[in-house]
């Protein structure tokens, strides 16, 4: 149900505007990337698949200094921001392309990462490719926004009409599933809440179009929201405003898996997983 054009319209016309307002996007990426330190492993190969202006790319060199890193996104623009953010002398390369149709080999990457990118994608064709895209044994870590993300815009709308307003996010168990039909293994997911608020309603809309955070389900309503109706909306996300300030709140999910070995890979029955033991990862 998703609206790709549209998506990628929406983030082109937001890359001058994203890091202004992505501080919730830059605290996520943060402690998504705490996480590898609990990983004994020195990738050669990484791919920051939407890595949008580039944050997750730059943490990703400062860490692992000799590793060479492929920032991937789906507006140009957003690239462009990305590399005006790199030095001459940089191991940081970018490419325009969707995450569902990768432009590299098979097992290219020891690692993957991507930071709220999967939401904006099927998750089976998206986890699908990280599989294809990886070495045997290597390693994806990524993050999601969860269902309940931006619970008080839906409901709100949801009080007006019967139009999807605001995008469907994918379950955290649906993302486990996800993983395990695409062949990784060892998964790990979990998930955490945070709460923005903001002084009115439209200073809500205005930072998700900043973001470029817009609804793209295919069955959106296409014609514009008059007064009438906007103003019945807003009344009703104002019924939960709590100290004069009107709350946002998001489900970010955290995830990591590893790809197959070779010997599972060759099997392909999925009947026997033989992962890298932490000293053969630690060797890599």
């Amino acid at each position: 149900m998703l609206d790709k054009r549209q998506a990628r319209t929406a983030f082109e016309r937001a890359a001058h505007t994203y890091d202004q307002c992505a501080v919730l996007q830059r605290e996520i990426a943060n402690r998504m990337l705490e996480r590898l330190e609990l990983i004994t492993y020195e990738p050669r190969q990484i791919v920051d698949v939407g890595c949008g202006t580039g944050y997750c790319t730059r943490a990703l060199q400062r860490r692992y200094k000799r590793a060479r890193i492929l920032g991937v996104d789906i507006a140009q623009p957003m690239l462009s921001a990305a590399r005006t953010k790199t030095h001459w002398f940089s191991r940081q390369r970018f490419v325009c392309a969707d995450a569902e149709r990768l432009p590299l080999v098979d097992g290219t990457a020891d690692m993957i990462v991507s930071n709220l990118a999967l939401q904006w994608c099927d998750p089976d064709a998206v986890l699908a490719e990280f599989a294809r895209v990886l070495r045997p044994g290597g390693v994806l870590m990524f993050t999601s926004f969860g269902p309940d993300t931006l619970r008080e815009l839906r409901a709100a709308w949801q009080a007006v009409d019967q139009f999807p307003h605001v995008h469907t996010f994918v379950d955290l168990h649906d993302l486990g599933d996800a993983l395990v039909r695409a062949g990784f293994v060892e998964p790990v997911m979990d998930a955490e809440f945070f709460r923005l608020t903001y002084p009115d309603v439209v200073s809500v809309l205005r930072e998700l179009k900043a973001l470029g955070e817009h609804n793209v389900n295919r069955r959106r309503h296409r014609g514009l929201t008059g007064k009438a109706l906007f103003a019945r909306f807003k009344s009703a996300y104002e019924g939960v405003a709590s100290n004069n300030l009107i709350p946002a709140t998001y489900e970010a999910i955290y995830g990591h898996a590893w790809a197959p070995s070779q010997r599972a890979r060759e099997r392909g029955d999925g009947a026997v997983i033989v992962p890298l033991t932490r000293s053969q990862r630690k060797r890599r």
